[in-house]
């Protein structure tokens, strides 16, 4: 019980640290480190929270508002940059990158009989997300800005489908489908745990 108390309470503080790290005019972590650390929390909650009851009513684990404000970050990076259009095509490219290295580790949804109504929630949902990670672009949806806008537009776009790609990842590690982002290798695995110093008896 200790323990997922003070799992409880390391989320709750990670939570929190985007908000000051935006508001504080200091040196902001780049995408990769704060798209690292979001992947890992979502591992750590995994692993302290589920199956809980309240998860079989849906998906509270299921969020990307953390991939969505690691995006926002590198753009402010950007903004802040001496190149900030190169930067923000840059950041677009990586975002990309980063769904592919996602996409792989998506299973094929399964086929099974029946209709919807039968089938498990979790299998229509994860089967929706799937298709919906590896749609299509209908077209430029960023023309007709100014060249800076039309890249932040880009960035955005970029983030979107990043953040499509996650939470199909996600529902599919809920369900144990896949295994772990930093056992199959495409995060890096969390750093060593120091171990508390004893009290003096």
């Amino acid at each position: 019980m200790a323990r997922r108390r003070d799992l409880i309470l390391m989320l709750a503080q990670a939570a929190l640290w985007p908000v000051a790290a935006l508001a504080e005019d200091a040196a902001l972590p780049d995408f990769e480190t704060c798209l690292r650390g979001e992947i890992l929390r979502y591992e750590q909650a995994v692993t302290a929270f589920a199956p809980t009851p309240a998860e079989k009513a849906g998906y509270p684990l299921a969020n990307v508002a953390g991939v969505e404000f690691c995006g926002t970050v590198g753009i402010v990076i950007c903004d802040r940059s001496e190149e900030p259009l190169g930067c923000q095509k840059a950041l677009a490219v990586e975002q990309d990158i980063w769904r592919a290295r996602v996409l792989t580790e998506l299973p094929d949804p399964e086929e099974s009989e029946g209709t919807d109504v039968e089938k498990p929630f979790a299998e229509i949902l994860y089967a929706q997300l799937f298709h919906l990670a590896h749609g299509m672009s209908a077209g430029r949806d960023c023309a007709g800005h100014s060249p800076r806008m039309e890249m932040w537009c880009r960035a955005r776009e970029a983030n979107g489908r990043l953040r499509a790609a996650v939470i199909a990842w996600q529902v599919a590690r809920h369900e144990g489908k896949v295994a772990p982002a930093f056992e199959a290798g495409w995060i890096a695995a969390p750093d060593p745990v120091r171990p508390r110093a004893r009290r003096e008896e």
